[in-house]
């Protein structure tokens, strides 16, 4: 009876996490969070994971922190701040290699602080508008504003999601996090900027842009300076050590301490469903660790750990593209503690499974997000054509990064 319990545990599981993979089954309405929570479901009615060790299997410094990130974005977004930056990208782009690099730039940056699927879901329209309006090929600046969103991302612990769970699982400060992974993502900025130069020759000849083209700007000033203030308090929160699922929970809460904005308008941007996914996802790799299957992964991952951080990485950029970053980093977690030295391999795998989100056009949620927005603006950005691009800038991203590790730590 147990043989046939941990059986149909291992098939759910499995079935769960390439549900996750591929973000829906074919004839089911049915995204990631539905997957992963009719999973979590059934592995708690077998009794995989019971329902106690399932609520202690989520966590809620990384539900909290997600959630208020996505409270701040919200506001940012309501106050006209992206706007803003995006008429400073136009007013400064004299050239079309120039244009590239303050697309990468911005997207980069922004990414390493406001999550990397919010940037490029804000930032994708007025990427298409603005290279239609300079009469220019969209695809090369689109490939480079989500490969950009990914690699800035890396950069520090609210980039992206699996970074989140890194590092609050690490315990590595948020000072040490950055200092470690900001070089090797401006590192990447710049090799997807000379990727991108060398593989459209056409598009990025030099040619002199329109300096009269006006991006129309709509600005909520009080909410503006309120959300920068917000921000600017939580980084240096950051940055003195406060608890980072408090400092970006207060700075949400401080934003909704308002007389102007109805909570309902924030509350009704806020990602749900993300919400859900992670909370199911947890469930479902505490089941996997309550089965005994951790055991197992853990005998297949110490044979890599004694080779080196580059084998970590190789294996990490795998399993990112075969279950998606965030189960990958889920189902390392357990054992990372384990290897000959946690804060270098904690900060690999950040650094690998957030780049191997440019593998290919299915490798990150912020990919298909860029895809499925230029497709509804009759713009098709195909997996041959990304692939074209991916490739290059993971490998040669990932090779900057695991010698900088190597050296540093």
């Amino acid at each position: 009876m147990e043989t046939i319990k941990l059986g149909l545990s291992a098939l759910v599981i499995v079935v769960t996490l390439i549900g996750v993979a591929i973000g829906r089954y074919p004839k089911l309405r049915m995204n990631r969070a539905t997957i992963a929570l009719v999973g979590a479901t059934i592995l708690m009615a077998l009794g995989t994971i019971s329902l106690d060790q399932a609520f202690q299997a989520i966590d809620m410094n990384t539900i909290f922190l997600l959630f208020a990130m996505m409270v701040i974005n919200v506001n940012l977004r309501l106050s006209g701040f992206f706007q803003i930056i995006t008429a400073w990208v136009v007013k400064r782009a004299h050239s079309t290699r120039q244009l590239l690099a303050l697309i990468l730039f911005s997207s980069g940056v922004l990414s390493a602080l406001f999550l990397n699927d919010t940037i490029v879901l804000m930032f994708t329209p007025l990427v298409i508008e603005i290279t239609l309006t300079l009469k220019r090929n969209p695809i090369p600046y689109l490939i480079g504003l989500v490969a950009a969103a990914n690699i800035g991302s890396a950069a520090t612990i609210v980039g992206n999601p699996q970074n989140m769970i890194i590092g609050l699982a690490s315990g590595i400060p948020f000072s040490h996090f950055t200092a470690s992974l900001f070089p090797v993502s401006l590192a990447g900025l710049i090799i997807i900027w000379i990727i991108l130069v060398w593989l459209y020759p056409t598009e990025f000849n030099k040619v002199a842009l329109d300096s009269n083209i006006e991006i129309p700007v709509r600005t909520f000033c009080p909410l503006l300076r309120k959300s920068l203030l917000a921000t600017g308090g939580m980084l240096c929160a950051f940055l003195l050590g406060a608890p980072i699922p408090l400092a970006a929970l207060s700075a949400a809460a401080f934003l909704l301490i308002t007389r102007r904005l109805k909570p309902q308008r924030v509350f009704a941007e806020v990602d749900g469903a993300l919400l859900v996914f992670f909370a199911s996802l947890f469930i479902v790799t505490g089941a996997i660790e309550t089965s005994g299957f951790t055991n197992i992964l853990f005998k297949v991952a110490q044979p890599i750990a004694e080779r080196g951080i580059a084998s970590l990485a190789a294996v990490s950029v795998i399993l990112s593209n075969l279950v998606s970053n965030v189960p990958a980093v889920l189902l390392f977690r357990p054992f990372i503690p384990h290897f000959p030295n946690p804060p270098q391999a904690w900060l690999t795998l950040a650094m690998a499974t957030t780049f191997a989100g440019n593998l290919t056009l299915l490798g990150s949620v912020a990919n298909l997000i860029v895809a499925e927005t230029a497709k509804r603006k009759g713009i098709h950005l195909n997996f041959a054509e990304y692939l074209r691009a991916g490739v290059p800038i993971t490998i040669l991203s990932l090779l900057i990064g695991v010698i900088w590790l190597s050296v540093i730590l």
